[in-house]
């Protein structure tokens, strides 16, 4: 059965790990609309790669940190479709220095981004959620929310705080049927990793057992594991499924 007919929201799709997650749940035979910011072509590059999936992919250019917009997305996925099934809050952008020289936008975009943008897209969704009681809610946070990594505390914080909202958004929707989980990966392959200074870089990998990132792909499974219902039992909320290589962090 895998997903098919669900309908998944998917913030932040247009790239890395998002992107395997939004062909990853269509593939499967979800209905996946995800939002983008700053890559249209990218988003384009999306909803051409899953043209011969089973599920079908939308994307909607959206400002996750504009709560009106993000309230007009699931509003038109819910006329289109009725319903709303599986949310996954991906968008995160990172702003790497060291606290002392750290603008105050640094620590405000990333914070709006990964956190109030969270709240947003949840927050619109679970009205359906809770109505018909059943749905799966996908935080993704990062290995930085667990154990720190030195030049990104505002990214670290917003990582970390996704990882409360998960327990305690898990506790308040359980007796719903709805499940909330989130995924840490370690450094990925993505972007946003390469973007990070060598120093950085090694910082990650340096105790890493298998000596590797971790792939999009890998948190792709995972999220698809999280987000079936033949394969996740109910039982399964309120988790963090770290993805370290062994790191044990």
């Amino acid at each position: 059965m895998g997903l098919d007919n669900k309908v998944a929201i998917v913030s932040g799709g247009s790239r890395g790990i998002g992107r395997e997650i939004v062909l990853s749940f269509a593939q499967s035979g979800a209905n996946v609309v995800f939002t983008y910011f700053n890559s249209p072509d990218a988003a384009k590059g999306v909803e051409e790669a899953a043209k011969d999936l089973k599920g079908t992919v939308k994307a909607f250019h959206v400002d996750i940190r504009n709560a009106d917009e993000v309230k007009e997305l699931v509003k038109k996925v819910i006329d289109t479709w009725g319903t709303v099934d599986i949310v996954v809050n991906n968008a995160g952008i990172s702003k790497d220095k060291t606290l002392p020289f750290m603008e105050h936008e640094e620590w405000k975009s990333v914070l709006e981004t990964n956190i109030y943008g969270t709240f947003y897209l949840t927050q619109a969704a679970i009205a359906y959620l809770l109505k018909k009681k059943k749905g799966r809610i996908i935080n993704i946070s990062s290995i930085s929310g667990i154990s720190g990594i030195p030049g990104q505390t505002n990214y670290s914080a917003s990582k970390a705080a996704l990882l409360g909202f998960t327990r305690s958004l898990a506790k308040e929707v359980a007796r719903y049927g709805i499940s909330v989980n989130a995924i840490a990966p370690a450094g990925v392959e993505t972007d946003m990793f390469r973007a990070l200074s060598p120093k950085q870089k090694d910082t990650l990998l340096q105790n890493v057992p298998m000596g590797r990132l971790c792939s999009a792909n890998e948190v792709a499974d995972i999220a698809l594991f999280l987000a079936d219902d033949a394969m996740s039992p109910d039982y399964l909320t309120g988790a963090t499924i770290v993805l370290d290589g062994g790191m044990g962090s």
